[in-house]
């Protein structure tokens, strides 16, 4: 298989993957399901769960200077902290927000650079963007009454052009935010060109990326990006819910923000931290490190290294995957040959693409379709006019709505190809 079409992993690599995860193929109460629903919170890591419980069940407090509370404080509030910053933003500098949330994160962030800096009469976002972004960069812009502008997708790749963006930055703008990938399209931004070209326009921009979609799925890498601000949620990256990190460039980190007094100027932590998240991200770097580990030679010993390669091989995992479920094989029709299946924003060249694909069947409402998968053991979600997180995102798309599918690297040919029988099954069924 060619690179533009991804490099799958061997049957027996991948189902020791998803022996690794909790409820991979199986719930407890519902037997046999395929969990196709990763973008709304991904299968979770046994180990990241097993970290967390365990790290939960001491009282000590981290911020101790001696015994167990010293000990935890240093190896995962501390290390947990670099971890995060090197090996998952590939951070050479900067600083770490810690939040409930990955949300919190960027509004917090965005929040700092608007009310700080006193240059700049307009922002830029795009239609594209989750509402935690969307919405970060327009309730700041209208608090600090700057000008906000929208840039529309394109509704052929699903994604956001550079040049589109262009025409909405000028030399006033203080702050442009785009998403690192689409959370429906699953389109992947060029955050690196964008950032290059916006700075020709003003060098002091601060540019700011959403990363929480595209984290699981791809590297991450901040310091070749050259962005301000990027965040991930855990519990869309085989970790826990509860938490969220973002990094913040040196510029960002000693911003006026919330903290305490006499903190220093680039710490953005308040109250006491807790190891048990720190823990159990640890443990989700320690698994992709692992898969990079797998395919290096042994010598290599640098985590960033590791983390890369592991990461570089769940996206070429994921792109086997994904044109497996577009194109389908001998035996078993893809989706683009499924009669009355329809695939949204679908282009061929899967290197810009994380595995997400939004489809639908004729002569079926979207909430029909969810329904009809789950009865037959499959759980997607439909994302539609009717929620707030998707009226916006796919009226810039020019769909109706989408089921969103949204397998993680674990999966394999024998559930592509389950899906793939069930929505030719659903759509049969629909009169098709």
């Amino acid at each position: 298989m060619g690179k533009v079409y991804g490099e799958l992993f061997s049957d027996e690599y991948q189902k020791s993957l998803i022996e690794q995860f909790c409820y991979g193929n199986e719930d407890p109460d519902y037997g046999h399901r395929l969990f196709f629903e990763n973008s709304g919170g991904s299968l979770r890591l046994r180990r990241a769960v097993e970290a967390k419980a365990a790290l939960e069940a001491f009282p000590d407090c981290p911020e101790r200077n001696r015994g167990r509370g010293m000990e935890i404080g240093q190896k995962y509030v501390m290390g947990g902290t670099k971890d995060i910053l090197e090996t998952v933003f590939g951070a050479k500098s900067g600083a770490l927000v810690t939040e409930l949330s990955a949300s919190q994160c960027m509004f917090h962030a965005v929040g700092a650079i608007l009310e700080g800096v006193k240059w700049g009469t307009n922002t830029v976002t795009t239609l594209l963007e989750h509402p935690s972004a969307h919405d970060a960069v327009e309730y700041y812009a209208a608090k600090t009454g700057r000008e906000f502008r929208e840039v529309p997708a394109n509704p052929a790749t699903g994604g956001i052009e550079v040049e589109e963006v262009l025409k909405y930055v000028d030399k006033d703008t203080t702050l442009v935010s785009v998403m690192a990938a689409s959370n429906i399209s699953g389109n992947i931004m060029d955050i690196k060109e964008i950032t290059r070209r916006v700075r020709e326009i003003n060098p002091e921009i601060y540019v700011v990326t959403d990363a929480v979609q595209h984290a699981p799925h791809a590297v991450i890498d901040v310091e070749d990006w050259g962005v301000d601000v990027c965040n991930f949620a855990p519990y869309k990256f085989f970790g826990v819910r509860g938490c969220g990190y973002a990094y913040v460039s040196d510029r960002v980190a000693t911003l006026p923000h919330p903290k305490l007094t006499k903190k220093d100027a680039n710490v953005w932590a308040l109250g006491t931290p807790t190891p048990g998240n720190f823990a159990a991200t640890m443990a989700v770097i320690d698994y992709v490190c692992k898969i990079g580990a797998h395919f290096l030679n042994e010598t290599v010993t640098d985590r960033r290294t590791l983390f890369v390669e592991g990461m570089t091989r769940i996206h070429n995992q994921e792109r086997g995957l994904l044109f497996r479920m577009l194109e389908g094989t001998e035996e078993v029709p893809g989706l683009r040959h499924i009669p009355g299946v329809e695939v949204y924003t679908d282009i061929e060249d899967l290197t810009k693409k994380d595995l997400i694909v939004a489809m639908g069947i004729k002569g079926m409402e979207f909430a029909s379709i969810s329904e009809a998968y789950l009865a037959r053991g499959i759980t997607v979600f439909e994302r539609v006019r009717a929620s707030i997180y998707s009226k916006r995102i796919v009226d810039t798309l020019g769909i109706p709505g989408a089921i969103r599918v949204s397998p993680l690297h674990c999966h394999g040919r024998e559930e592509i190809d389950e899906y793939l029988k069930v929505t030719a099954e659903i759509a049969k069924a629909a009169g098709n």
